[in-house]
């Protein structure tokens, strides 16, 4: 299922309608669901089109929502809009659903996308959730808008489909990216709706063609190719106004034109009237750029720019630096201006528009269909860790499990959300406090989350390892006196900034320290030690209780970011189901490793889908550090 809904031109519809065709191609059933205005200037074949009440926009004005008829879009008008679309979602239960430009965009009825969203996240078997958005986009001027986009995607989507290519124009020209929303995009390339084109060497040639989109906002431009005309009688102009232009302007603009100017309505054969011309004059909108590369024209553009856009510019602005296309800005703009440029347009020789790559329908429709296949699996996931858990429950028994989060230095937004998530759900854990960095209102930061520990994590976070070699604050070599003094200075810290919640348990940073290192813990006072993987007991003559973590969100080797989620709860399966298989007597407690300051959005939804599942289905017991350790706090 697409849910597009086009406002003023009709170039969302038109893209859309080519990812379904080429979906429909590859062998999918395709729902495309428009919100905008009934046009027959997309071709929508092979796909099943549910046509919600339209609803559009007048040009300069995205604030004001009108619907069908005239008048603006009551709640009523809305209401029924969210009603339908949510109906055609339960009828359809799509194993794919993509949104065209909402989150980023469309914000003025992000109501009914919400509620399709919810719909969605309702299902055990959810969908996969993609966003397709263009490539330059317009971002808000505020920065709290921003980051709700952002927080939004990371709570309901998988994967941004980016219809793009960052060698032209990256996302980040037009939109404050971060890393996060960076690792989700899916970059396809350009997407062209080529049906329009099949008759591209039917014709006689044409000297100008003047186009201004689907929509009214070209009235500028057409009067000013009208006057242009007058001014080369030596060439033939073909001038295309949007059917959106009332039918009075539309009759004068025709009454006005010289004898070497034809003007009439846009034409669904738009592209090959281009494939015939020998310029074009047009505004810069995506799928008119994409018609220019297809064409290899020269051309100029007046980049749309009213009511604050600035999509249209940003992305004239590119291209022209490739040297694609002349501009010439909209404040600009004159009969005289514009003769000039065609004329000094028409003696050069052809660019070369082979950096535009046009073919993205079909690359998109491979990658929904590998992001079908991670929803099935994600799904098997959840599935297989529940069933691991509803054995443990008939069987009467409970697997332990803790958790140590490392890197805590301070209460910082992301640790106090990470806390509050722990406590709504009055799960315990241990935080691995940085001694040398560690506030001294941390504790008392603590006060409302009485389950929370704290245990040492080295002295300084700092890389002591010889060059070349893995991290490590304590590798072997390094001076064995200035580690003793480091171990018993960063536990004396921690106790005395927080007796009432230190333990004397390490975890080395980087998991990484020097065989005869437990020797030294044991006679710094420590008598717990936690690291990754399987526990190796004893350490140090068994002075020193080893309790590792075993299983990490976080995609370290990728550079950061949410492991693959059905691979993250088939180990989780796994390390419960040890507990089902092994002598309870000497199993180690489940270790979950969490670096709340590097957490994203998805890291986070995905924790709190887990914590869910693992605190409601009986089985599962959270233990604090000190029960894991067998120790008390403070000294």
């Amino acid at each position: 299922m697409i849910v597009v809904t086009h406002l003023l031109g009709v170039g969302h519809l038109v893209r859309a309608a080519a990812i379904g065709r080429a979906l429909a191609k590859q062998g999918w059933r395709v729902v495309l669901v428009s919100g905008g205005k009934p046009t027959s200037m997309a071709e929508t074949s092979g796909c099943e089109l549910i046509q919600l009440p339209p609803i559009y926009c007048e040009t300069g004005d995205f604030r004001t929502i009108y619907r069908e008829g005239g008048g603006g879009a009551d709640e009523s008008w809305m209401s029924r809009r969210k009603n339908e679309l949510l109906a055609a979602f339960d009828e359809v239960r799509p194993d794919v659903l993509i949104t065209e430009l909402f989150p980023f965009g469309r914000r003025q009825i992000r109501a009914e996308f919400e509620a399709l969203l919810d719909r969605a996240w309702s299902r055990t078997d959810r969908p996969a959730i993609l966003c397709s958005i263009r490539d330059v986009l317009h971002s808000p001027s505020r920065r709290d808008k921003i980051d709700n986009v952002h927080r939004l995607l990371g709570r309901r989507y998988d994967a941004i489909l980016l219809h793009g290519d960052d060698a032209v124009t990256p996302l980040s020209a037009s939109w404050p990216t971060n890393k996060a929303v960076e690792r989700r995009i899916l970059a396809t390339g350009y997407v062209r709706d080529a049906e329009r084109a099949r008759d591209a060497a039917l014709g006689e040639r044409e000297d100008v063609i003047v186009s201004a989109g689907g929509s009214s906002a070209g009235e500028k431009l057409l009067a000013a190719a009208v006057e242009s005309a007058r001014l080369t009688p030596d060439r033939r102009w073909r001038i295309l106004a949007g059917h959106s232009l009332p039918d009075a302007e539309f009759a004068a603009l025709r009454a006005s034109a010289p004898d070497n100017a034809i003007v009439e309505r846009a034409r669904s054969d738009f592209p090959a009237l281009l494939a015939r011309a020998e310029l074009s004059i047009s505004q810069a909108g995506y799928n008119t750029v994409l018609d220019l590369a297809a064409a290899g024209l020269r051309a100029i553009v007046v980049p749309f720019a009213q009511g604050g856009e600035e999509e249209q510019t940003l992305r004239a602005a590119a291209l022209q630096r490739l040297g694609l296309v002349d501009v010439i800005e909209e404040s600009a703009l004159s009969a005289e201006t514009l003769a000039a440029k065609a004329q000094s347009a028409a003696g050069r020789a052809k660019p070369d528009w082979s950096v535009i790559k046009v073919d993205g329908a079909s690359r998109t429709a491979d990658l929904v269909a590998q992001q079908l296949t991670r929803a099935k699996q994600r799904v098997a996931g959840w599935s297989e860790l529940k069933r691991t858990l509803d054995e443990l429950r008939t069987r009467g028994l409970m697997v332990p499990i803790w958790i140590r989060d490392d890197d805590a230095v301070e209460m910082t937004g992301a640790l106090r959300d990470f806390l509050q998530r722990l406590g709504r759900r009055r799960i315990p854990a241990a935080l691995a406090v940085v001694p040398s960095r560690l506030s001294p209102s941390l504790e008392t930061e603590l006060s409302e989350v009485p389950d929370i520990e704290l245990i040492v994590h080295g002295w300084a976070h700092a890389n002591h390892a010889p060059a070349g070699a893995r991290k490590s604050e304590y590798p072997a070599g390094r001076d064995e006196a200035a580690m003793t003094r480091e171990l018993r200075d960063g536990w004396m810290r921690a106790v005395s900034l927080a007796p009432s919640r230190a333990l004397p348990v390490f975890a080395p940073p980087w998991n990484r320290m020097t065989p005869q290192f437990a020797e030294l813990l044991v006679a710094a006072g420590y008598r717990g030690y936690s690291s990754f993987g399987k526990a190796r007991e004893p350490l140090a003559a068994g002075a020193l209780r080893c309790v590792n973590t075993h299983w990490d969100p976080i995609a370290w080797r990728d550079g950061g970011g949410l492991r693959d989620e059905s691979e993250l709860l088939s180990l989780l399966s796994k390390l419960i189901s040890q507990q089902l298989a092994g002598p309870r007597a000497t199993l180690e407690p489940i270790g979950l490793l969490t670096h709340h300051l590097v957490h994203d959005d998805w890291i986070d939804r995905f924790l709190d889908q887990l914590f869910d599942v693992l605190q409601d289905s009986g089985a599962v017991k959270f233990l604090t550090a000190s029960e894991v350790f067998g120790v008390a706090r403070g000294r």
